[in-house]
């Protein structure tokens, strides 16, 4: 079948024209044998239905599809608040943050005060606001509808529907590199339609009086990152509460939950911190690997004996309830719930687990936002989910974003250089001792002053990639562009780098800083297709570490506190210390899936060829279709050592799935503004 959007919401202009664009909006129905995601709180919503928000004139002003998500609504005379996220807002909390805000400053006071998970729309004074979270996993897109004006969204696909727009190659092009950074990434795939930056909101003004001209909308900048002010102590206890409230926010209150456990230290912090939102039984899932030198798995297996579990064996699972009774508070205001739940450790043996490059003949079930390079690891996800979703569980969570947050890149020494000269000095060296850097090129490096624009001009280049020894100091990571890229596709590439550095501002003005935030909103944007996934197969799936409270927390931390050389993530160490047992926290290795990616491009040689015959791409002038076939026949060639294809096969099986995305639009059903909060 062809890949289908399943959520979204809109928000329209109070206007004939904005009701009769709600008309048009996609009411995709479920795959044929796959049940609709399971409510928060209730039974699985009907397949299609929609919920609509209206104006105070009774138009359509919020029209959402959230299978998922839930939509809490209030209002206060013209004045209105709508979220949206993974939990439902008592009105009592909504209205006190409605009630206490006279304007856009004053609303986002109170909303600090919420899991920074949700999307925000407002109306204050006549003007919609919206936006999405800083951490950009939730993000906002606009475009400008012929008869209605501006209609935002957070589905790029929507509008582009609405808008009948194309694709925009140039965009497409640049999603063939192995990552976008700030603000290449902001480029939608379909002409006409607007990303709105993360840390950033749309505002939307209505009509003036006795005219229906409607002016254009303007962004408002609403987050910036704290100043990294905070010692350890203080700043772990921070992220310690604001992981457990975006845990509770999104499995609070349910019964059967599963996390996924592969044995790293994001993963094992996420589960322990599931074990105390309280439900009935947990379930954690664990997929080995083939590597035989591979620790994942038997640090999973200490974390479900710590936990008080019994041992899984391969393809089956151990299960015991853990731990004892009563309530505990941590160091860090933990508190730990009674009874804890009962654990089911699952392991999925290595041979059950399909190779990166896996059903790529087959058109995925969902229509991403756009091209995101981890596509060839969609079967593998779509695995885990559905054997986590076998097991009766009703929200799952994953310790995605955990190496972003906490993991610091070496970037940020130069931002201490510049304070602290001698501690950022000696940090430095046991960072050359550990990656091999040599002297001189590293103080050349330091003592850099580029200005963003100037680096982003350069950041795509036809030279080959950096060695493995060169000192990473800049604003982000030079890229090579591929072989198989065509010379149009390299000309689109340049042409739109060019123009973007022409007004390109870095997130942040310290160098470290910035790469670390984009960083992060760069691993956000990639979660959305395991999302997808979940909804597609029936299971909310999560990343609760991409909460803009955990974010803030984490850099409102001193930089020589937060990263070290000599260990390994200590904010999250330090954190979760007294609720993952100490045992555990002393894990420094990490185990990475280069083999399976490797094998995977001999296993699924015939697949990659299928792909590349009648290629897509190749039709669109992007890449050369005849040496991606003679690579495909070539697995092991030098090229696929140093140019990573997995970009590539993420635009070619896109654009495969957007072919004919949508079905017939079928009307939305209206609902009261209390059958929205339900």
């Amino acid at each position: 079948m062809p890949g289908q959007l399943r959520d979204y919401f809109v928000v329209l202009p109070d206007s004939a024209a904005g009701a009769a664009a709600a008309g048009r909006l996609p009411v995709p129905g479920a795959a044929a044998g796959r049940s609709a995601a399971p409510d928060a709180t209730g039974p699985a919503r009907e397949a299609g239905d929609t919920l609509t928000v209206a104006h105070s004139s009774g138009r359509p002003w919020v029209v959402a599809r959230p299978l998922v998500r839930r939509v809490s609504h209030v209002a206060r005379g013209e004045d209105a608040l709508v979220l949206i996220g993974p939990d439902r807002v008592p009105d009592a909390v909504l209205a006190g943050i409605l009630e206490g805000a006279r304007d856009r400053t004053g609303l986002e006071r109170r909303l600090a005060r919420l899991p920074g998970l949700y999307h925000v729309v407002a109306r204050l004074s006549g003007r919609s606001w919206i936006r999405g979270t800083a951490t950009g996993l939730r993000r906002i897109y606009h475009a400008r509808h012929p008869a209605a004006g501006t209609i935002a969204s957070d589905r790029p696909a929507v509008l582009a529907r609405l808008i009948d727009a194309p694709l925009d190659d140039g965009a497409l092009a640049l999603r063939l590199l192995d990552f976008l950074p700030h603000p290449l990434s902001h480029r939608p795939v379909w002409r006409g339609v607007h990303e709105t930056g993360a840390g950033h909101g749309l505002a939307l003004p209505a009509a003036a009086p006795g005219t229906a001209a409607v002016p254009g909308p303007t962004e408002h900048r609403w987050w910036e990152p704290p100043p990294g002010e905070l010692p350890l102590a203080e700043g772990a206890r921070r992220v310690g509460e604001a992981i457990a409230a975006s845990v509770r926010a999104h499995v609070g209150g349910l019964d059967r939950i599963s996390c996924e456990l592969s044995g790293g230290l994001d993963s094992t912090a996420l589960a322990f911190a599931a074990r105390e939102a309280g439900p009935a039984s947990l379930s954690l899932l664990t997929v080995a690997a083939r590597d035989r030198y591979s620790e994942d798995e038997t640090w999973a297996r200490r974390a479900v004996e710590a936990a008080g579990g019994t041992p899984a064996t391969a393809g089956g699972h151990g299960t015991a309830t853990a731990g004892g009774h009563g309530t505990a508070t941590a160091p860090n205001g933990h508190t730990a719930p009674a009874p804890a739940p009962a654990l089911d450790h699952h392991i999925i043996p290595a041979g059950d687990a399909p190779y990166f490059y896996a059903d790529l003949a087959s058109t995925a079930a969902e229509l991403n936002d756009e091209p995101l390079p981890v596509a060839p690891g969609r079967a593998r996800a779509e695995l885990l989910l559905a054997r986590a979703r076998a097991t009766g569980s009703r929200y799952h969570l994953t310790g995605y974003g955990g190496d972003e947050i906490f993991l610091g890149l070496p970037h940020a020494y130069q931002d201490l250089f510049h304070g602290n000269p001698f501690t950022a000095w000696s940090h430095l060296g046991g960072l050359r001792h550990q990656l091999g850097w040599p002297l001189l090129p590293t103080v050349k490096a330091l003592f850099d002053r580029s200005a963003f624009p100037r680096w982003l001009a350069g950041a795509v280049t036809a030279a080959p990639q950096p060695v493995a020894r060169t000192p990473l100091f800049s604003w982000g990571v030079r890229q090579s562009l591929h072989p198989w890229l065509t010379e149009h596709a390299t000309t689109l590439i340049a042409e739109e780098v060019r123009a973007a550095a022409e007004h390109a501002e870095p997130i942040d003005p310290w160098r470290g800083r910035h790469v670390d935030i984009d960083g992060v909103r760069m691993g956000a944007r990639h979660f959305q297709a395991m999302e997808d996934i979940g909804m597609t197969i029936g299971l909310p799936v999560a990343a609760p570490l991409y909460d803009d409270r955990i974010l803030e927390a984490t850099l409102a931390v001193r930089l020589p506190e937060r990263i070290s050389p000599w260990r390994y993530k200590p904010l999250l160490v330090e954190a979760m210390r007294g609720v993952v047992p100490d045992a555990l926290l002393a894990r420094t290795t990490k185990d990475h899936m280069a083999s399976d990616e490797h094998q995977g491009l001999r296993e699924h040689a015939p697949e990659l060829a299928e792909l590349w015959t009648g290629s897509r791409l190749a039709e669109r002038g992007l890449v050369d279709a005849r040496q991606l076939l003679r690579l495909a026949a070539e697995p092991f060639s030098p090229v696929l050592v140093e140019h990573s294809i997995s970009s590539t096969v993420a635009g070619e099986t896109w654009l495969r799935t957007a072919e004919n995305a949508w079905p017939a639009p079928g009307p939305a059903r209206h609902t009261t503004p209390s059958e929205a909060s339900l």
